[in-house]
């Protein structure tokens, strides 16, 4: 499963981690995605390392051009892209969602399913 997440600046490890967790319950991950300016935080490489998987960093520009099933005027004002999980989750996965766009505790979470890729 690649797991996509949308966080405010500041959001900690521990917060990602749980969120996380709490969506994907017992699944494998393969990657967390996300936009690329928040992919360099400390507590996006410290919630990766947590699940012992990569940080996958994608533009606005790449994931405003995702079709999702939600979207949001406010995030698309604040990082120029109206999806940021959803959107992450379908780049890095390659397959379909599966779960969309959850929020716990402040994070945005969505799975999509990894595919094969020649």
């Amino acid at each position: 499963m690649a797991v996509g997440i949308g966080i405010r600046p500041g959001t900690d490890a521990e917060r990602i981690v749980r969120a996380v967790d709490a969506v994907i319950g017992d699944r494998t991950i393969a990657c967390l995605a996300t936009l690329d300016r928040r992919a360099i935080e400390p507590a996006v490489g410290a919630a990766a390392a947590a699940f012992g998987v990569p940080v996958m960093a994608f533009s606005a520009e790449q994931l405003a051009e995702v079709e999702v099933e939600h979207s949001s005027e406010r995030v698309s004002a604040a990082v120029g892209t109206a999806s940021v999980a959803e959107a992450a989750a379908l780049l890095a996965g390659g397959g379909e969602l599966v779960c969309g766009r959850t929020i716990v505790d402040g994070t945005a979470v969505a799975v999509a399913v990894v595919s094969p890729r020649s």
